[in-house]
């Protein structure tokens, strides 16, 4: 590297921008660098280090066409693009998701990449250094590309783009050093440092040639080598693009209007107050911004943009009108044109030179098409350069990757060529089949591709983009044209049109009766000279044309098996013996094989019996090196199978395992296996076989089990414990289970246990004790057998319980038990319905829809009222449950003669958890079972007993309990009658004393349920009564007395005495600590107050 000034420059330049490209990743940051270096005066070179841009220059460019040269320069240009961004997408610090990889199928890279040498190269540099099977990709060891390496690799693709469009515009200011690769430039670019600032009224017109310049020493004209340098202009921190507005509250970044619009729309951000930004030129600094160019990257004011844009090598740009130019009204002084500049006439309408209305703004010539609506961000819009719609929340290009406000990118100008086609301009050339069409279409006649994508060149004048020229105006320079004579080409080209649509008509009628193309050209090599359609040639001829290249083959190899051919054998020396045997008969061969090499040769006999003998003797070799050295039998199977190695091979397998299949399909039994056979190793194998054990270890361990003196359990169980583990104890431990119902011994695997517990027992004692259960008892008695879990009065335990239970007694009950259990499960789902109701009458249950007080049951036809639950009467109709009773008590002769008996009966118990009565008093055991729900409670106090520790606050009760309140007839049943007789006088509640008329007092009448032979029976009480307790025994004469006090919400604390009071505070937990110097009277009131705080039993019946 030479130490001359330019390339201590270029070095300095080189750093800066390779230092803000590695660090931003964006191609704007490194714009005026690239530039810059793109100009610098040094060898090729010199000045790409890593890029071997003279090779992809020489490689890209071979034709000496000036033309084809031109066209090869801008594909090279617009793929030094491409690579161009995938070198700033490894830089950015936010790389693409997918940035490992670069997929070969996607169509921009097959286009632009791909379409040139050297590009592959470039991905090389940058990384992509594995090969897949669809790409290239960074190899697995490569967390993160080098970005210092990248960006190096990247700024050099961006100056090579930057000199190649100088050299396709023909404005690069050092031409000579490409003139040993492009001879052309130098002539090209040679009125390039002379050129002018040229008005737009001075323009030539048509094809008339320029007027070459003047020069004058007295006043020099001003070279336009480079674009001046923008101003500094911000730009939005998403897109890149220009920014109009700042947010202070994002740490004062820049946005577009588009960007702001998506980016602030978040509920985080969307109260953020953004500033706006007053835009001015970016190169006078003052004037407002009028149009922007997406080209030069250019905000201008609307004098700065007539003078810019008036050079020839940046007329052409597309511009964006950003606010329309203030414009006066008219004057009677002269006028200048907005377009031209011309100052015209006071009068004047026109513009003299440009012909356009005086108040006409620039907008029209700036823009070179209509002026881009706004569009909504959250619509779907359409990529202006490549035509793609994308999503509303996109803000590049999906193929492009162009931004969504830029507008469409310049057309390049048509260049004008020594093949032009005559003035007719009918005519053109397609580029991608080199078919001559005329008439002027959009698309091509025989591909039917656009001729938009073609060259310039090659499109018809009437659909190219020329200037237009004025009718009046004469065109120069323009000869007259002889009149055409016939064209041979012409011809040429519609004969070949004429036999491709032939064909491919041919090819879709075969299509459809399922002929291959393959098959249709074949034939058509055949019978193409005559009217014959190839499907029915290939339907009648084609199998006698196979069995012909079949013979004809057989007829080759017995020659040379025979000595008359020089051709290569077909099988090795240490054959001879099969040779000789089969010589006399021939190679065997099939249609299909036949057909097959008929398809590969094109329709050539002779080629095909050449590949068909190949093809044989390939598939000869390779039977043969499997160990099948009979060239008959080899001969023989692969024409049964068609020529298909697969099926011959099988064919020559099969009799070889028919033994073996014998030995598999016989009707004899296995025999089973003996672990005390003396070959160990037989009998391992064996289990390796059959119960597929994971090592051979454990087949030894299963016949060291088997082994020991006493065993009795089978193989099987033996097998399935040695599966779980390897541990001999912890197997015998498995093997080794004793039921604790039938006390047999199981291993673990014919045991099973329920979720609630830790019990196990065989699946016979499993399956026995819950068929009779659910033959013979409740569904609440559905529990362990050994150790009864669940508690059945926990609801949510209960629930849970029975969806697992019932996937246990699937596959363990009868079909008809099992339909059993789910009948008593739906009842016991439609108990906890509000709307269920029990009969009185009979023991079943429905759901009452209605809201009416008399019901009738569905099974026993019976009537009662669904709120007293009682049987019903016509007096009962439109009167309450409690004046019916009333009335009851006062009219009722059979009510009136049973007395306190009926009334308790009328006050019996009632199942708090299915709602089900029963016509019995509360005297004798307070644990009821109801025999509905199987629900156990205190009958006096409706609380649930548990049979373990409860979920109570400080419970100390493991075994059967119930938490009784203290006004619960389970503590006051204990009380003497003059007592309870006491508390109610106290507080001023009548009781009886003496029998109603006409009751028999000499043994009480209440019903209760008793125990008889086991079974629950109701029957009357008859114990004897005693006077002064209403005609009952003493212990119901109690339960009507508690009635009572339970009626009207006594508290029996008020007659406790000492030490009553203090085992009610430890019952209820109230602090019993006497105070100091506290006498008795003190201390047991106080213990009295706050005993009485604590609230009566809420579930007591207080039924008055």
């Amino acid at each position: 590297m030479s130490s001359s000034p330019t390339s201590v420059q270029m070095d300095e330049v080189r750093s800066r921008a390779q230092s803000l490209l590695s660090s931003s990743g964006s191609a704007q940051d490194v714009k005026a660098e690239v530039h810059t270096m793109a100009t610098i005066p040094l060898p090729l070179s010199e000045k790409y280090c890593h890029l071997p841009a003279e090779v992809m220059l020489r490689e890209n460019v071979t034709s000496g066409s000036k033309y084809e040269a031109l066209e090869a320069l801008k594909k090279l240009a617009k793929a030094l693009s491409i690579l161009e961004k995938y070198g700033c997408n490894l830089t950015t610090p936010t790389r693409p998701r997918y940035w490992r990889s670069v997929k070969h199928n996607n169509p921009v890279f097959r286009t632009t990449v791909d379409a040139i040498k050297g590009g592959r190269k470039v991905l090389f540099l940058y990384g992509y250094t594995s090969p897949q099977f669809d790409g290239l990709s960074f190899p697995d060891e490569v967390s993160k590309p080098d970005t210092e390496h990248v960006a190096a690799v990247t700024l050099e693709v961006m100056i090579l783009r930057s000199e190649v469009e100088m050299l396709v515009k023909g404005s690069h200011p050092h031409p000579e050093h490409f003139k040993d690769i492009i001879p052309f430039t130098i002539q090209q670019n040679k009125p390039v440092n002379d050129s002018k600032v040229i008005p737009p009224g001075d323009e030539q017109q048509g094809d008339a040639p320029p007027t070459p310049p003047t020069s004058t020493t007295s006043d020099p004209k001003p070279e336009l080598a480079s674009p001046p340098k923008p101003a500094t202009v911000s730009e939005c921190n998403l897109c890149g693009g220009a920014s109009t507005l700042l947010c202070p509250s994002c740490d004062n970044q820049h946005f577009c209007d588009a960007c702001d619009d998506l980016y602030h729309r978040h509920p985080c951000r969307i109260s953020h107050k953004r500033d706006k930004i007053k835009a001015t030129c970016t190169i006078c600094g003052i004037s407002a911004v009028y149009a922007q160019c997406s080209t030069c990257i250019q905000r201008l004011c609307v004098n700065c943009d007539r003078l810019f844009h008036s050079h020839p090598d940046r007329k052409g740009h597309a511009r964006t009108n950003i606010a329309p130019a203030k414009t006066s009204s008219p004057s009677l002084s002269p006028w200048e044109c907005a377009h031209c500049t011309t100052v015209n006439q006071m009068q004047a309408v026109l513009c003299a030179t440009c012909e356009r209305p005086r108040l006409a703004t620039a907008a029209s010539t700036v823009v070179d098409g209509p002026v881009s609506v706004p569009i909504l961000p959250n619509t779907d819009w359409q990529c202006k350069s490549c035509t793609v719609v994308n999503q509303g929340s996109s803000i590049l290009c999906e193929v492009c990757e162009r931004p969504r406000l830029a507008t469409r990118p310049p057309v390049a100008p048509v260049l004008s060529s020594s093949r032009s086609m005559p003035d007719s301009g009918a005519e053109w050339t397609c580029q991608f089949c080199t078919f001559t069409n005329t008439k002027p279409s959009v698309v091509c006649e025989m591909c039917s591709l656009s001729c938009k994508d073609s060259t310039g060149v090659s499109l018809p004048q009437s659909l190219q983009q020329m200037p237009s020229v004025s009718k009046d105006q004469p065109q120069l320079n323009v000869k007259p044209q002889p009149k055409p004579r016939l064209n041979m080409e012409l011809k040429r080209q519609k004969t070949m049109r004429d036999d491709g649509l032939g064909l491919i008509h041919q090819i879709r009628e075969a299509e459809k009766r399922g002929v291959s193309p393959e098959e249709v050209y074949a034939a058509l090599c055949l019978c193409g000279g005559s009217n014959v359609n190839p499907c029915d040639w290939l339907s009648s001829e084609l199998p006698h044309l196979l069995d012909e290249i079949c013979a004809m083959a057989a007829s080759v190899q017995l020659n040379y098996k025979t000595g008359n051919t020089g051709m290569q054998p077909v099988l090795e020396k240490d054959e001879k013996d099969g040779e000789q045997s089969a010589a006399g008969e021939g190679v065997k061969l099939s249609r299909a094989e036949a057909k097959v090499a008929w398809l590969a040769a094109g329709g050539d006999t002779e080629r095909a019996v050449r590949q068909l003998l190949r093809d044989r003797q390939v598939k000869m070799r390779e039977l043969h090196s499997l160990g099948f050295r009979d060239v008959a039998q080899c001969e023989e199977a692969l024409r049964q199978s068609g020529g298909e190695l697969k099926g011959a091979l099988s064919l020559l397998q099969r009799p070889l395992l028919e033994p073996f299949h014998q030995r598999i399909w016989i009707d004899q039994a296995e025999p089973a296996i003996d672990p005390q056979h003396p070959d160990k190793q037989r009998i391992c194998r064996r289990l390796l076989a059959l119960y597929d054990l994971p090592s051979w270890g454990r087949c030894e361990l299963v016949l060291s089990l088997l082994q020991e003196p006493g065993v009795t359990y089978s193989l099987e169980d033996v097998v399935q414990a040695v599966k779980e583990s390897h541990d001999k104890d912890f197997i015998r431990r498995l093997l080794n289970n004793e039921c604790p119902c039938c006390f047999c011994i199981f291993p673990r695997s014919k045991m099973q246990s329920l979720t609630s517990c830790q019990c196990s027992v065989c699946h016979d004692c499993f399956r026995q004790h819950f068929t009779i259960a659910v033959r013979d008892k409740h569904i609440r008695d559905m529990v362990c057998p050994v150790c009864s879990d669940p508690d059945i009065n926990d609801p949510e335990q209960l629930d849970s319980y029975f969806s697992t239970l019932d996937i246990q007694l699937r596959n363990c009950l009868e079909p008809e038990v099992y339909n059993l259990f789910h009948k008593k499960l739906t009842e016991h789902t439609l108990m906890k319905d509000p709307k269920f109701l029990w009969c009185c009458h009979c023991t079943s249950g429905f759901i009452n829809d209605g809201n009416q007080l008399k019901v009738t049951c569905d099974s026993c036809n019976k009537s009662f009222c669904a709120q007293c639950k009682k049987p019903w009467e016509p007096q009962h109709q439109d009167v309450s449950c409690e004046d019916f009773q009333q009335w009851k008590r006062d009219n009722d002769p059979e009510y009136q003669r049973q007395g306190l008996a009926g009334y308790l009966r009328d006050n019996g118990i009632t199942c708090p958890q299915c709602g089900f009565q029963y016509a019995l008093t509360k005297g004798g055991c307070m644990h009821f079972n109801c025999s509905q729900c199987r629900y156990q409670f205190c009958s006096g106090c409706n609380n649930p007993y548990h049979k373990t520790a409860c979920k109570s606050a400080q419970c100390i009760y493991p075994g059967l309990h119930a938490h009784h309140p203290r006004d619960c007839l389970f503590y006051l049943r204990d009380w003497e009658p003059p007592r309870l007789q006491a508390l109610l006088q106290r507080c001023g509640v009548n009781f009886n004393t003496d029998p109603s008329n006409g009751t028999q007092t000499d043994t009480c009448g209440v019903m209760e349920q008793k125990d008889e032979g086991g079974l629950p029976v109701d029957s009357p009480c008859g114990v004897q009564t005693h006077p002064g307790q209403a005609g009952l025994c003493e212990k119901h004469y109690r339960e009507y007395l508690v009635s009572l006090i339970n009626a009207h919400n006594l508290d029996p604390a008020l007659l406790y005495e000492a030490d009553e009071l203090t085992r009610a505070c430890q019952r209820y937990q109230v602090d019993t600590q006497r105070g100091d110097a506290e006498d008795d009277s003190a201390y047991h009131a106080r213990l009295l107050k706050k005993l009485m705080e604590v609230p009566l039993g809420e579930k007591v019946p207080r039924n008055k």
